[in-house]
C-alpha cells in the first residue's frame, strides 16, 4: 500500500541535461522524495533524501534539488525544503543564510575581523618587520639607497654649490662622529646637494648614505658644530635601522590593504609600493627622539658639544617659526619638546663621563 504523499514544495523540474522546464511540485513518499508533474501527477524523479544534492539557502536564491539521473528540482520554496531537512535529522538554512538573518551577529563578525586587523596591523607587522630586518642581505638597502637618490636626483635635487673648503669642514666633523658609530666611518657616505623646493634638511638612506642639502648648511652659518649634529642625528637613524623598519612597515601595510581590498588596481599598487621609498625618509615621534638621544651620545664621545642637535631646534623655532617640528621628509615631535629632552640627556651624558654639564 502506498501511503499518502506530503507536498513539500512547488516549482519546476528540469530533465537530465535539458533547459526545459515544467510545472511539478515536490512530494515526500515512502521514504523518499518524488517530483511528480502538477498535470496529471506522472512521476518524474525520486530518491532517497540522502542520494540527493541540496543546494544551500542564500537569501531568496531558489533551491535546486539534484537527482541521481542529472535532472533538478528548483523551487524559492525555501522554508518547505529547510522544513524537509530538518524532519531528517539534516541541517536547514545554513551558516550563510544564518548570517543574512541575524544582522547582528553579522554586525559582531564584521567588529571581530576589524579587531583581528587592528591586531595584526599592531602586533602582526611589527614582529614581521624585525624577521625582514634581520634575514635582509646588504645588496637589499644598497639598492634601495640607489633608486631613491636617482629618483631625488631627477625630481628634487641639482648639484650643490657649497664651497670646497665649507664641504671639506663639514666632512672632517663628519667623520670624527662616524668613527664613534658603531658599524664605523666606512659604513657612511655624505653627500651634498641644492635641495631646492625641499630647502633646509638631512636625511640618511638605509645603507649609510647621508646626504644634507646647501640650505641646511647655509641655515646655520658659520656653526658647523651644529651641522654636524644634525649629521650624527641621521647616524643614529641608520645604526637603529630606523628607515629599513619604515620602510618594511609601509610594505606591510600595502600587503595589508590589497590582502583585505583585493583587486585594487595596478595605479594603486603603484603608488602604495613607490610611495615606500619616500616613507621611509620619515620616522615616527619615538624614532626621531631615540636618534636625537643617539647625537647626543656621539657628539659627547667624539668631543662635540653634546647638546649641539638643541640649537638646531632653537634654530628652527626662530628663522622657520617651526614650533610643530612638520618638514617635508621628516615628521617630527614638537620641536620645543624635542630641545628640552636633548638637554635633559646631554646633561646625563655628560654627568656620566664626568664633565660639567652643556
Amino acid at each position: 500500500m502506498v501511503s499518502d504523499p506530503a507536498i513539500v514544495a512547488a516549482g519546476e523540474w528540469h530533465p537530465p541535461g535539458s533547459s526545459r522546464s515544467q510545472e511539478a511540485r515536490l512530494v515526500a513518499r515512502d521514504g523518499k522524495l518524488v517530483v511528480l508533474a502538477t498535470q496529471g501527477g506522472v512521476p518524474l524523479a525520486e530518491a532517497a533524501p540522502a542520494r540527493l544534492a541540496i543546494s544551500a539557502r542564500v537569501g531568496s536564491i531558489p533551491r535546486r534539488i539534484t537527482f541521481p539521473d542529472g535532472s533538478v528540482f528548483e523551487t524559492r520554496d525555501n522554508a518547505g525544503i529547510d522544513a524537509c531537512l530538518v524532519a531528517q535529522g539534516r541541517r536547514g538554512a545554513g551558516v550563510v543564510h544564518w548570517l543574512e538573518q541575524f544582522r547582528l551577529r553579522l554586525a559582531v563578525i564584521v567588529l571581530v575581523a576589524f579587531v583581528l586587523g587592528g591586531a595584526v596591523y599592531r602586533w602582526g607587522v611589527p614582529a614581521l618587520v624585525e624577521v625582514a630586518i634581520w634575514v635582509t642581505p646588504p645588496a637589499v638597502p644598497q639598492l634601495m639607497a640607489k633608486t631613491t637618490m636617482e629618483t631625488l636626483d631627477v625630481t628634487a635635487f641639482s648639484p650643490t654649490a657649497l664651497a670646497g673648503s665649507r664641504r671639506r669642514e663639514i666632512e672632517a666633523g663628519f667623520a670624527r662622529i662616524a668613527a664613534r658609530s658603531s658599524r664605523g666611518a666606512a659604513a657612511y657616505t655624505l653627500n651634498f646637494c641644492d635641495g631646492g623646493l625641499i630647502g633646509p634638511n638631512a636625511f640618511a638612506l638605509p645603507d649609510g648614505t647621508l646626504v644634507v642639502t646647501d640650505q641646511l648648511v647655509e641655515m646655520a652659518g658659520t656653526d658647523t658644530e651644529l651641522i654636524v649634529a644634525v649629521l650624527a642625528h641621521e647616524i643614529g637613524h641608520v645604526e637603529l635601522e630606523h628607515s629599513l623598519r619604515q620602510l618594511y612597515r609601509a610594505a606591510g601595510m600595502a600587503g595589508l590593504i590589497m590582502l583585505i581590498a583585493g583587486d585594487i588596481g595596478v595605479g594603486v599598487e603603484d603608488i602604495l609600493a613607490q610611495g615606500g621609498g619616500l616613507l621611509a625618509l620619515s620616522h615616527s615621534r619615538s624614532a626621531e627622539r631615540e636618534a636625537d638621544r643617539r647625537s647626543v651620545e656621539l657628539m659627547a664621545a667624539a668631543g662635540y658639544d653634546p647638546a649641539a642637535i638643541a640649537r638646531f631646534f632653537a634654530l628652527l623655532e626662530d628663522r622657520l617659526g617651526d614650533r610643530g617640528g612638520a618638514t617635508i621628509l621628516s615628521t617630527h615631535p614638537d620641536t620645543p619638546e624635542r630641545r628640552k629632552a636633548v638637554l635633559d640627556h646631554a646633561r646625563r651624558v655628560s654627568e656620566a663621563r664626568g664633565t660639567a654639564g652643556p
